[in-house]
């Protein structure tokens, strides 16, 4: 995937602005989801890199910008096809997918 093909694909998963991630990533739901090889979790961390990148200008962003994007989409879309039965609006299966800047509950217009 190019470089265009990566921030196009990056902006159809990542449904949060960088300030709605920023907000969601100081919750405890946030900081208690997703996989802690330390003390934070890998998804909070994303999630951190993922506001970074939205608050770049196209020009500003660099290789590892774009290699943690094509993360980004691959995570979303290995998550979304795990979507659980039922209300998922008070999962851990949404926070950690939120952490990834996406919130499948959020009306797509």
């Amino acid at each position: 995937m190019d470089d265009d093909q990566t921030r196009t694909e990056f902006g159809a998963c990542v449904n949060m602005t960088a300030k709605q991630l920023d907000e969601w990533l100081d919750t405890d739901e946030s900081k208690r989801s997703g996989q802690h090889k330390q003390a934070e979790s890998v998804g909070h961390q994303s999630g951190r890199h993922i506001v970074a990148i939205l608050r770049k200008k196209k020009a500003d962003l660099d290789d590892d910008d774009y290699g943690h994007m094509r993360k980004v989409v691959g995570y979303i879309h290995r998550h979304l096809a795990q979507r659980p039965d039922g209300d998922v609006r008070e999962t851990t299966w949404r926070y950690s997918l939120m952490n990834w800047g996406h919130d499948p509950v959020r009306a797509t217009s």
